[in-house]
């Protein structure tokens, strides 16, 4: 696949924020929108972290998985979000999102959100995103012994619920 790319030093060739948006952007938007199950959360979030991408993109353009840095950002300020709004109005926030047509198949949808949070986001950014252990251990801030255990169990719940 071919990048718009910009030389940087020696020989290190970085992609363009405009070029990583236009090729990341709506992938980045699914896993979001999988993750949380809205995909009107999810579009405002993954803007959100595309534009702390942006204002960094001289650290997170050199990352081995710059989708996956933007994916926890999107999914840190969406769980921000939900937390306020349920603060604010004690009312839970509906389920929506699992009609959408950037969300897969309804029935892995719904299995997914029956896992817990940590679960779905590692499987959702193991499979939607493509990053590694080692990625999503660093960017989620644990040890990559806690992304296989999450991965594991998240993966053996779907196999049960949707067998």
């Amino acid at each position: 696949m071919m990048y718009a790319e910009t030389t940087v030093g020696a020989d290190l060739r970085v992609e363009s924020f405009e070029s990583f948006y236009s090729r990341a952007g709506h992938q980045v938007h699914r896993a979001v929108a999988v993750g949380t199950g809205n995909a009107d959360l999810a579009a405002d979030a993954t803007e959100e972290a595309m534009v702390r991408a942006y204002e960094r993109w001289e650290k997170v353009s050199v990352m081995a998985n710059p989708e996956g840095w933007v994916y926890v950002v999107a999914m840190n300020w969406a769980r921000n979000r939900l937390k306020r709004r349920r603060y604010r109005s004690n009312l839970p926030v509906p389920d929506v999102g699992q009609d959408d047509p950037q969300v897969p198949d309804p029935k892995l949808v719904a299995t997914l959100r029956r896992l817990p949070v940590h679960q779905r986001e590692v499987v959702v950014a193991r499979y939607l995103l493509d990053m590694s252990e080692a990625d999503m251990a660093k960017a989620f801030g644990v040890a990559k012994g806690t992304i296989k255990s999450r991965l594991h169990r998240g993966l053996e719940a779907l196999r049960k619920d949707l067998s």
